[in-house]
C-alpha cells in the first residue's frame, strides 16, 4: 500500500486549528516526493503472499498491457524476492515472509529499494517500501531469574540498577512500561538518559529488617506499546544482608567512549575506577560484567577484575555493530559484598574497510549486431558497507576503446551502452572490465569482467545444394521405409539456423504416401508403392529457420516407382473346350492358331515367351515370343485323328521368372468332312477362322510403328551425342518420354514422365532388338536415399547389368546387379 499522508493524520490530531498552514506544508511534502524521482510505499512485516502494497504501473505511468511485450523485471538489490509485480494488472504485491527483524534489526528505518525495469526502451524506476513493524515479538528479560544481595542497612532511597528487557520491534512496539508486582519495600524507577539508554532501578522505600524478612519475591514485568499488548516477566530474588552497608560507586553512571573498528585484539578501550567508603576487605573492589549482560558482549569485551580496564576481545566491525552498551559492576570484599554499577556506551567509528561491491545485471546480451547507438547493453549497481566519504564511489570502464560507454543513471547505478556501431563480422565479441572505487584513504577497488558477444541478426533462408532431386524406389516398399535424405544449409548461427523439414501439400494431399522427419530431412515412404497404380510422385519438401521471422526454401522431389515383377502372364482368348478345326492336307509350318497372353509389369517383366509344356508332341511347335501355333511337318489325311489338347507354357523375363500354361485343342479333319463342319458351323452363327487374326492385325500394325519410333530415336539420340561431345553432363529438357520395347516377335510400351535412363539392348543372337528412352530434365538421381549423376550408360545383353558403374559414373543401381 502507498505511504500515508503524515500531515493527514497531523490535521486530524489538530482539529479545526491550523489547517490552512497544514494543508500547505502537506501539498509541499507531495511536491518533494514527487520531485524526488522515486515512489514510496509501506506494507506490514510478516504479510502474507499476495498481500497488495501499490498500483505501480500506475504509479509509473505504464500501461497494464506494456509490461510483458516491454519484459517489466523488478529487481530488488539483496532482499531477496520479498515482493514482485503482477505482469497482468500491474499490481505490487508480497511473494514471500517479511522479517522485520531478521532483514534490518533494530534500525528505525527499514526500506526495501526496488529498481523496475523496462525494455523498448530501456528505463528504470525506483521505488522504496517501507516495512512496518507490527508487535510480533514479545519484550525478554537477559534472564529469568535475577538475584540482589542487599544490606539491610540500606536506607531508603538507595536504588538497585535492573538490566530492562529487550523488544525486536521497533517504533512504539518496542516502547516498553514496567510494572512491579504489589510489595512493601521496594519501587520501580526509570530513567531515560538519551534517545538510545534508559536505566531501570529498584527504589527502596522503607528500611528492611533481616531478621523479620531475610528474603523478598518480586516479579517485573515489561509490557511493549503494541497492539495487542505483549509481556514479558523477571523473577527478583532479594536477599537482605547484614553489615558492610557503603556500596562501591563510580564517578559516572554513563561512560561514553569512541572506539575505531578494527582495531586488534588487547587493544585497551577504557579504565573504569570505583570508591567505597568502607575500610578494609569491604573497600577491596573487584570489577565484573553484569550477569546479566548479553554472552555476545562478554565475547567481544573483555575487563581486569583487579584495575577495570576494558579490552577488545575480538574483531569490532562497524558493518554490524556500531554500538555497544557495556553494563559493569563493581563489588566489595566484605563478608556480604556490596556491589556498585555504571554503563560503558562504546560508540565504534567506521573506517575503510570494505571493498565496494559491483553487480553487472545483463539485459541485451546478445547484443544484435544492428542494434542503433545509445542501446543499453547492460545495467550495473555498486555499493559500498562503508559509510561517509568512504561509501562514494566512481565507476569507469577498461579498455577505453571499445564501442561502450558509462552513463549513470541514480546515485550509484550505471548504465553500459552502445557508444559506436557494431559489426559482427569485424569482431564477434568483446571483453571488457568495469572498476568501481571508492574514496576512502586509502581508495579501495574491485572490478567485474563483463563478455557482450554480438548476436547475428536471420537474414538467409535455408538452401538446399540442387533446386530438385529424383529418387528410384522399387515399388512393393515395406511401409516406413527411408528412401532419401534432403539437406538445406543455413549460414546464421544458433536458432537462426536450427533448419525443419515439411512437405508442401497445396496442390495435392502427399500424408499417405511420404513423410518427412522434421529435424533429420528423411523422406519416407508410408505405404507399399505400387507401379501399376503410381509411376511418379512430384512434390516440393519445405525448410524453414527457426528464426524470428522464419524464412523459407523449397526443394522438388520427383520419386519415380521401378517396377517388380509381381505380375504373372494371364491368358485370354477361346475357351479350351472349343477345338480349332484343321482341315488337312496341310503344310509344314501352317498357323492353325495363338496364344494371347498379357503381363501388367512392363519392361522385361512384361516381355513373354511361349513353350510347349510337352516337347513329344512332334508335328506341333509354338513360336517363342508371338505364341502361334504352327505344325512342324506336312499333315496328311492318313494323321486324322480325335482332338488333340496342346499344353502352352507362357513366361515372363522377370527374375524371378513368372508363368502360367494355356490349352490349345486342334482337331484334324479331311477336306470331305469340311463342307459337313462349315454347314454347321454356319447354322451355328460360327466362324472358322480362329479369332487370334485379329488380334495379329494389331500386333504388326503396333511392330511398324514402334519400329519408325526406334529408327527416330536412334538418330536424335546421335546428333546429341555429336553436339554434347565436349561437356560430361547430359543435357536436360522437358517432356514426356515413353518407354519403348520393339523387336521381330513383338511389341510393347509404356509412357513414364521425367525419366532419366538411355540404354541399348541387343537380343539373343541378332534376332532381337530393344530400346529404352527416357527424356530428363532434372540433373540429379537418387537411389534409396543415394544421390548422383549419370554420366555414362551402356548396353548390354539379358542377363548382364542394364547400368553398370563407369569410371566416372556418379552413382549405379545395385537393384540390377545378380
Amino acid at each position: 500500500m502507498k505511504e500515508p499522508n503524515i500531515f493527514a493524520i497531523i490535521l486530524t490530531k489538530f482539529g479545526l486549528m491550523g489547517r490552512r498552514q497544514l494543508l500547505q506544508l502537506s501539498l509541499l511534502y507531495t511536491a518533494w516526493l514527487m520531485g524526488s524521482g522515486q515512489l514510496h510505499y509501506s506494507v506490514l512485516e510478516e504479510s502474507q503472499h499476495g498481500t497488495f502494497v501499490g498500483h505501480i504501473a500506475q504509479d509509473l505511468g505504464l500501461e497494464v498491457s506494456e509490461l510483458v511485450p516491454r519484459m517489466f523485471q523488478l529487481v530488488s538489490k539483496n532482499h531477496k524476492d520479498y515482493l514482485e509485480v503482477n505482469v497482468q494488472n500491474g499490481i505490487l504485491f508480497v511473494n514471500s515472509r517479511i522479517d522485520r527483524e531478521e532483514l534490518c534489526a533494530q534500525n528505525p528505518v527499514c526500506v526495501i529499494h526496488l529498481e523496475g525495469i523496462v525494455d523498448k526502451p530501456l528505463r528504470i524506476f525506483h521505488a522504496e517500501v517501507d516495512i512496518r513493524d507490527i508487535n510480533d515479538n514479545a519484550p525478554i528479560f537477559p534472564v529469568n531469574n535475577h538475584k540482589l544481595f542487599i544490606l539491610e542497612s540500606r536506607l531508603p532511597g538507595s536504588y538497585f540498577p535492573l538490566e530492562g528487557a529487550s523488544d525486536s520491534d521497533t517504533g512504539s512496539n518496542s516502547l516498553l512500561t514496567y510494572k512491579l508486582s504489589s510489595n512493601d519495600y521496594f519501587q520501580l524507577r526509570e530513567e531515560k538518559h538519551s534517545d538510545r539508554s534508559k536505566s531501570l532501578a529498584l527504589v527502596l522505600q522503607n528500611a528492611m529488617d533481616r531478621e523479620k524478612d531475610s528474603e523478598h519475591h518480586l516479579l517485573l514485568t515489561a509490557t511493549d506499546g503494541g497492539q495487542p499488548e505483549l509481556s514479558g516477566t523477571v523473577q527478583l530474588e532479594i536477599i537482605v544482608l547484614d553489615a558492610n552497608d557503603n556500596v562501591p560507586s563510580f564517578n559516572q553512571s554513563v561512560y561514553e567512549v569512541l572506539l575505531p573498528e578494527n582495531v586488534t585484539k588487547g587493544t585497551s578501550v577504557f579504565t573504569l575506577t570505583a570508591y567505597d567508603l568502607d575500610e578494609g576487605t569491604n573497600k577491596e573492589i573487584l570489577y565484573s560484567f553484569s550477569n546479566m549482560m548479553p554472552s555476545q558482549l562478554k565475547r567481544s569485551f573483555s575487563i581486569d577484575i583487579n584495575t577495570g580496564e576494558i579490552k577488545v576481545k575480538e574483531e569490532i566491525d562497524f558493518e554490524n555493530t556500531s554500538l555497544f552498551e557495556l553494563q559493569v559492576e563493581a563489588s566489595d570484599q566484605g563478608p556480604y559484598p556490596l556491589v556498585g554499577h555504571c554503563k560503558v556506551l562504546i560508540q565504534v567509528l567506521d573506517v575503510n574497510d570494505n571493498i565496494p561491491e559491483l553487480s553487472v545485471t545483463s539485459l541485451s546480451i546478445p547484443v544484435p549486431e544492428d542494434s542503433s547507438v545509445g542501446t543499453v547493453v547492460a545495467l550495473i549497481s555498486v555499493f559500498d558497507r562503508d559509510s561517509g566519504v568512504n561509501a562514494q564511489i566512481n565507476c569507469s570502464l577498461w579498455p577505453s576503446r571499445l564501442p561502450f560507454k558509462l552513463t549513470s543513471t541514480f546515485k550509484n547505478y550505471y548504465s553500459l551502452v552502445l557508444a559506436e556501431p557494431l559489426d559482427r563480422e569485424r569482431v564477434a565479441e568483446y571483453s571488457l572490465v568495469v572498476i568501481a572505487q571508492d574514496q576512502g584513504i586509502p581508495p579501495l577497488s574491485a572490478s567485474s569482467s563483463l563478455v557482450v558477444p554480438i548476436s547475428d541478426v536471420n537474414d538467409n533462408a535455408p538452401t538446399f545444394a540442387k533446386p530438385s532431386y529424383t529418387v528410384f524406389v522399387k515399388e512393393n516398399n515395406p511401409p516406413g521405409a527411408h528412401i532419401f535424405t534432403v539437406s538445406a544449409s543455413d549460414p546464421d548461427v544458433a536458432e537462426n539456423a536450427m533448419v525443419s523439414y515439411w512437405l508442401d501439400e497445396k496442390l495435392w494431399p502427399l500424408s499417405s504416401y511420404i513423410s518427412v522427419h522434421s529435424e533429420n530431412g528423411k523422406l519416407y515412404a508410408l505405404q507399399p508403392l505400387d507401379y501399376e497404380e503410381l509411376k511418379l510422385l512430384e512434390f516440393q519438401v519445405r525448410a524453414k529457420d527457426a528464426g524470428l521471422p522464419s524464412l523459407c526454401g523449397n526443394v522438388t522431389i520427383q520419386v519415380f516407382v521401378l517396377d517388380e515383377n509381381d505380375n504373372a502372364p494371364t491368358v485370354s482368348g477361346p475357351a479350351e473346350d472349343t477345338p480349332t478345326l484343321v482341315k488337312v492336307p496341310v503344310a509344314a509350318g501352317h498357323v492353325v492358331g495363338k496364344i494371347n497372353a498379357l503381363d501388367a509389369d512392363s519392361g522385361y517383366n512384361a516381355w513373354l515367351r511361349y513353350e510347349l509344356h510337352d516337347i513329344s508332341s512332334s508335328s506341333w511347335r509354338v513360336g517363342l515370343y508371338s505364341g502361334e501355333i504352327s505344325t512342324t511337318h506336312a499333315l496328311e489325311e492318313a494323321e486324322v485323328s480325335n482332338t488333340q489338347s496342346l499344353l502352352v507354357l507362357v513366361k515372363d523375363h522377370g527374375k524371378p521368372v513368372l508363368s502360367t500354361t494355356a490349352t490349345f485343342s486342334v482337331s484334324l479333319v479331311a477336306s470331305a468332312q469340311t463342307a459337313q463342319t462349315d454347314a454347321r458351323l454356319s447354322r451355328m452363327g460360327g466362324s472358322a477362322k480362329p479369332l487370334a487374326d485379329t488380334a495379329n492385325l494389331y500386333l504388326i500394325i503396333a511392330i511398324c510403328s514402334v519400329s519408325s519410333l526406334f529408327l527416330l530415336v536412334i538418330l536424335v539420340y546421335v546428333a546429341l551425342r555429336c553436339q554434347s561431345q565436349a561437356e560430361e553432363a547430359m543435357v536436360y529438357g522437358p517432356g514426356t518420354a515413353t518407354l519403348m520395347c520393339a523387336s521381330e516377335v513383338g511389341s510393347w510400351s509404356y509412357s513414364n514422365r521425367h525419366s532419366h535412363i538411355l540404354a541399348g539392348v541387343s537380343g539373343e543372337a541378332g534376332a532381337k532388338s530393344d530400346l529404352m528412352v527416357f527424356s530428363p530434365n532434372i540433373p540429379v538421381f537418387a537411389m534409396n536415399g543415394e544421390v548422383g549423376n549419370v554420366k555414362d550408360l551402356v548396353a548390354l545383353s539379358p542377363g548382364e547389368n542394364i547400368l553398370r558403374r563407369g569410371e566416372d559414373m556418379g552413382f549405379y543401381y545395385p537393384w540390377l546387379v545378380k
